[in-house]
């Protein structure tokens, strides 16, 4: 039977299972169990570079830690009475090739450094994910926009039909929204991809550790340099968790319109049957529940969110085991997420939009009275806000006719003839079709045809620039990877 060879020294007395149960962060660290051998991997090799390790040890270290790499880790190394899968790997080793050997593994390392490296090790890999999958997203809604240029629907705020505009240019504004989640996720990796390793406790250690070689090694930018610094921070991880929690939000909101554009009364798309459910008691019914799930899970991210930061604000420096309980949250807010943006993109890829319906809908509610005050004043020299209290009267009289806006005009005394001035039926109802109003609409990143056209050149073009930082960032890290193990095999062999 192993045991944990971490509390033979200083400390006695039998702990029962609840309270190992208790201790125990093994749930957690199965996320961090393969970067964990890892950066035992790489700490070797900085030993044996830096001659604190003889050769011979390594020789006899390595191998072990490599079978661990093909094999993984021993299921035994996760079982409670370890506390942690760091002591777990310690203590099996130690039993495998005896404490002359194993007991060496963790000469110049505390448990502290090594956590914080092994959670940076492995958000790194989940932020590129992230990043991954916000690309898909974003390459899903360029294209649909693309298609649907001319697709003219009406826009809204408060939930009232304000102003048409194009589903192309609504989609876009989706697409905008997640490329500045990539853009935080991006600068995110900046400050999770830090070495924290040989920090040791938080003091360092009197070994003369080669900490660059180690950052290097396992593919980070540089280091944390401080080193109380770099054991105690976990504000990398809270900004990851902040970054996801508003991707989620952003994600909810998008959601919660495929929820409202499916109903019976909007009838704006139609998600496809794999992304519904049914009623057990209506069989007429067909309801989103993906969506509504989607929209519920941005809650969990934001609860893992608000659970992280409790747990960190009252902390001290420098470690405190408190830290164990923030990690939990970290793994349940990026699966969330990414589960999210997989099923999103899906899900956006196989709707079907019903055009013929949102361009019934963008003339109702007076949607293009705005064009009307604006182009009462472009050619009549009134003012704005002249010209907008007379048609805001006009609707509340019931309609945007020429004889309501004439007599919008003499209730508001506002000495104005719009017959004397030319105004005709026609011009009026030229102006109130939302094709025409939208195809004025050419500023960039407005809903017309040619703006539209110009925005989805300039969203591919950036769409391919944050396509190739992925892939070299993944590159890189792969690389690294590679080369650790490679490193490792050569000296072994």
């Amino acid at each position: 039977m192993r045991t944990d060879v971490v509390r033979l020294g200083r400390l006695s007395g039998k702990r029962s299972g609840a309270m190992m149960h208790f201790l125990s962060s093994m749930q957690a660290d199965r996320h961090i169990a393969d970067a964990d051998i890892l950066v035992d991997i790489a700490h070797v090799l900085m030993l044996d570079k830096q001659k604190i390790l003889d050769r011979s040890v390594t020789k006899k270290l390595l191998p072990a830690l490599l079978q661990m790499y093909d094999e993984g880790v021993p299921e035994e190394a996760f079982d409670d009475r370890f506390e942690d899968i760091h002591a777990g790997i310690e203590s099996f080793l130690i039993a495998d090739a005896g404490p002359e050997i194993g007991g060496r593994l963790h000469i110049g390392r505390s448990r502290n450094d090594e956590v914080a490296t092994c959670i940076r090790i492995r958000l790194r890999e989940e932020i590129l994910k992230q990043m991954a999958a916000i690309l898909k997203i974003r390459t899903v809604l360029i294209a649909l926009a693309d298609r649907h240029k001319d697709s003219v629907m009406p826009g809204f705020t408060h939930l009232q039909h304000a102003q048409p505009t194009t589903l192309a240019h609504h989609l876009l504004a989706y697409e905008q929204s997640f490329s500045r989640d990539f853009d935080r996720l991006r600068d995110a990796y900046t400050r999770v991809n830090l070495s924290p390793l040989g920090a040791a406790a938080f003091a360092s250690t009197g070994y003369p550790v080669n900490r660059d070689y180690t950052a290097s090694l396992l593919g980070f930018d540089g280091l944390v340099t401080n080193t109380m610094d770099a054991v105690a921070t976990r504000d990398f991880a809270l900004e990851t968790l902040a970054d996801i929690a508003i991707l989620m939000a952003n994600i909810s909101r998008l959601c919660e319109e495929l929820i409202v554009w499916s109903t019976s009364f909007v009838r704006f798309v139609s998600l496809d049957d794999a992304f519904c459910s049914t009623s057990s008691i209506m069989p007429q019914k067909k309801n989103p529940d993906i969506a509504e799930i989607m929209r519920a899970k941005s809650g969990s991210v934001f609860g893992a969110l608000t659970g992280a930061l409790v747990t960190v604000k009252g902390i001290p420096m420098s470690y405190n085991r408190d830290l164990q309980e923030l990690t939990p949250h970290v793994w349940r807010g990026m699966h969330d997420a990414k589960e999210s943006l997989q099923l999103l993109g899906e899900m956006l890829a196989s709707a079907e939009f019903d055009t013929a319906r949102m361009k019934e809908e963008a003339a109702k509610g007076f949607s293009t009275a705005t064009e009307l005050a604006d182009s009462l004043a472009r050619a009549y020299d009134i003012p704005f806000r002249t010209a907008h209290n007379i048609v805001g009267r006009a609707v509340q009289k019931g309609d945007l006719s020429l004889a309501t806006l004439e007599k919008a005009a003499k209730d508001l005394d506002c000495g104005i003839s719009f017959r004397k001035l030319g105004l005709t039926q026609a011009k009026i109802n030229r102006v109130l079709d939302p094709e025409y109003s939208i195809s004025l609409r050419k500023a960039p990143g407005a809903p017309a045809p040619v703006a539209i056209k110009g925005a989805i050149h300039d969203r591919k073009k950036q769409l391919a620039a944050d396509t190739n930082l992925v892939e070299q960032k993944l590159t890189k890290t792969a690389k690294s990877r590679t080369e650790l193990i490679a490193k490792a095999r050569r000296l072994v062999a």
